[in-house]
């Protein structure tokens, strides 16, 4: 049984692009394999989120995740800040971590360009806190975007380092986790591009949202003067929306409006409005279960002690050896 670590910066509501794209995955992989599924909140403080807004977010995501179908009893569900063992784990792999290499990773680049009045040292050192969280738990799989390969890449680098260093096997060699036909990329509402909140709140569509919101975002969705030809090829915004249409709707509609836009008889108004009412039927449960977790402010603390319990007796184990390879030990 392989282990898999994955963690999720709490920063909002999940949409249906985190659903389909990781979640639901995750709710399959709990049954095959060892999880460690985290909220990573001191990686938002590169960012000075406001307390109590971060406090709202991470229990957020962790309803979400529970109400989505995270079992507790089959995987582990954490935060990240309650284990106290990734950041010593996070410091002395920082004392392995070049600066050169760390200036050359594209998303420090890319932050130093957008944020240019906040360019701390846990931007920097922002993939060795990453390779902290999954080198912890010992992690075989690391289920990531194009976006955090080179991170990934980094994490690599540092075990082997730190193997070497010390001619020790404390780590294996995480790889990504490929996730074949299973991942399903979810276009936004803007055209062009996946469904994320960094392209703007109209551009997602979240598990936990009104119903008139929904409807209003989905009619809004970019579209063009419908075709001309029969049997014509879709523009991409047109594909994105019938690529929704697809995982919330039955086999039957979708084959209505692809049939209605081959021939040339498509409303682009009717197409939207089936859409928002199927998106609308497929959320609605996993938000009502969302409230009902988030409201059991008791239960909430229960799953996430046992899941603290279960991540801290594993990153002990792991910090045990760190220690004792290192040669700090009590005298």
């Amino acid at each position: 049984m392989e282990t898999i670590v994955s963690g999720t910066r709490p920063t909002g509501n999940l949409h249906l692009g985190n659903y389909f794209g990781a979640v639901k995955n995750f709710i399959r992989l709990q049954e095959e394999h060892n999880c460690f599924f985290f909220v990573a909140d001191y990686h938002s403080l590169t960012t000075h989120p406001k307390p109590g807004s971060l406090h709202e977010n991470v229990k957020t995501i962790l309803s979400e995740y529970l109400g989505c179908g995270l079992d507790p009893e089959k995987c582990t569900i954490y935060v990240q800040s309650d284990i106290p063992e990734i950041p010593e784990l996070y410091l002395i792999l920082n004392m392995m971590a070049y600066k050169g290499e760390l200036e050359r990773c594209n998303t420090f680049k890319e932050k130093v360009r957008k944020q240019k009045e906040n360019i701390n040292a846990g931007l920097l050192t922002y993939p060795v806190l990453q390779a902290a969280d999954i080198i912890v738990h010992k992690a075989n799989k690391v289920p990531v975007g194009k976006d955090q390969e080179q991170h990934l890449e980094m994490t690599r680098d540092f075990v082997k380092r730190f193997n070497n260093l010390y001619g020790v096997e404390v780590f294996p060699e995480p790889t990504a986790y490929n996730y074949g036909d299973d991942l399903i990329k979810i276009p936004g509402l803007d055209g062009s591009g996946k469904m994320g909140k960094s392209e703007g709140e109209g551009n997602a569509i979240f598990l936990v949202e009104e119903e008139k919101s929904i409807r209003k975002k989905v009619m809004r969705a970019v579209t063009d003067s419908g075709p001309t030809e029969s049997n014509q090829e879709m523009p991409e915004a047109i594909q994105n929306i019938f690529t929704i249409l697809k995982i919330v709707s039955k086999q039957e509609t979708v084959q209505h409006f692809t049939d209605a836009y081959n021939n040339c008889s498509i409303r682009y108004g009717e197409l939207k409005q089936q859409l928002a009412e199927d998106i609308i039927a497929f959320t609605t449960p996993i938000k009502e279960r969302i409230k009902e977790i988030s409201s059991d402010e008791e239960n909430l603390k229960k799953i996430l002690k046992l899941g603290t319990e279960k991540a801290r007796a594993s990153a002990r184990e792991t910090l045990s050896e760190v220690r004792q390879a290192i040669g700090i030990r009590t005298l």
